[in-house]
């Protein structure tokens, strides 16, 4: 399960917007290992967004999940990646109040070693991404059935 680095929460004040580091591979592959994400905390979130949550069970851990559907006391959320597990087939609904932001943006930092000027202009070209909102998708309409 993507938790996130503790830097995050801890340089986390009163901004809106803020920095963390995916670890794990429950969002393979929109989100990858080492991935640093600008979150904006507080925002409105829907269906399909890449979210920042408190897991239900371990509140000092931050995980990060899509959002697959609106339930009657919070949140289903699923990782994009269905062998990974750590979604809310696990814990179930997540509550309003442990959502934290959602995810607007992601890069992948330059592998050390990797000066060469093409390897700069291949990093620049595909390292940095906006999260967009998804439609949860048929994998996971799918995998909501198969459980």
């Amino acid at each position: 399960m993507p938790e996130l680095s503790q830097e995050s929460e801890r340089g986390r004040s009163a901004a809106p917007f803020g920095v963390a580091e995916v670890t794990g591979p429950s969002m393979v592959p929109t989100l990858y290992h080492g991935d640093r994400l600008l979150v904006h905390y507080g925002a409105r979130v829907r269906p399909g967004d890449v979210i920042v949550l408190r897991h239900p069970f371990q509140q000092d851990l931050l995980v990060v999940k899509r959002i697959a559907e609106r339930r009657e006391s919070g949140w289903w959320v699923l990782g994009d990646n269905a062998y990974a597990g750590g979604d809310s087939t696990d814990y179930g609904v997540v509550p309003d109040e442990l959502v934290l932001g959602r995810v607007r943006f992601r890069y992948r930092p330059l592998k050390p070693g990797r000066r060469s000027p093409w390897a700069l202009l291949g990093w620049v070209l595909s390292a940095a991404r906006p999260v967009l909102s998804g439609r949860p998708g048929l994998a996971a309409s799918r995998r909501l059935r198969a459980r």
